[in-house]
């Protein structure tokens, strides 16, 4: 009883709602600005909602089914929820059937970061935003054709803009 009352206050708190998704003043977050971010923990922790910051800072996971963007069909882009950094089209999503939000390919590959990743029971690679190190997800090769990847990344991470109507 006990022990299901802390995993499931634990994994609640990771769960993305729009309660997670405090807006604070972030100064760094831009859509235009591609230089580089480079700040202590210290000042994320002030910039980021908790939600953000566990994500992208701590490279937490949220839980799957449970966040904003797994069944999101809005037409737009998918920016770094920490900077801005532009990373993903909605032309590329698709649904994996793994809770997450699932891209076949970047928008920018330049704007990404990959790295080995121990953390898990096998090895993954970690994607992060190439502009202010953010841990998005990971990068899986189970994914559709033609690029046979699947970008499986975290809500929390993803700031969603809507195309502007032309």
């Amino acid at each position: 009883m006990y022990r299901w009352f802390w995993l499931s206050l634990i994994c609640g708190t990771l769960s993305c709602n729009h309660a997670k998704r405090v807006v604070k003043n972030n100064p760094y977050f831009s859509l235009t600005d591609t230089n580089q971010v480079r700040l202590p923990d210290s000042v994320w922790k002030d910039v980021l909602s908790d939600g953000i910051y566990t994500i992208t800072r701590e490279g937490s996971t949220e839980m799957p089914y449970t966040n904003e963007y797994h069944d999101f069909k809005g037409i737009g882009h998918y920016h770094c929820a920490a900077c801005g950094n532009s990373l993903f089209s909605s032309q590329h999503k698709y649904d994996s059937g793994t809770g997450w939000p699932s891209f076949w390919q970047p928008a920018q590959p330049n704007h990404l970061l990959f790295r080995k990743d121990f953390s898990g029971r096998e090895e993954r690679i970690e994607v992060r935003c190439q502009r202010c190190l953010g841990h998005l997800g990971h990068l899986f090769y189970d994914g559709p054709p033609p690029t046979h990847q699947r970008y499986c990344m975290n809500s929390l991470a993803l700031k969603f803009v809507a195309d502007s109507k032309k």
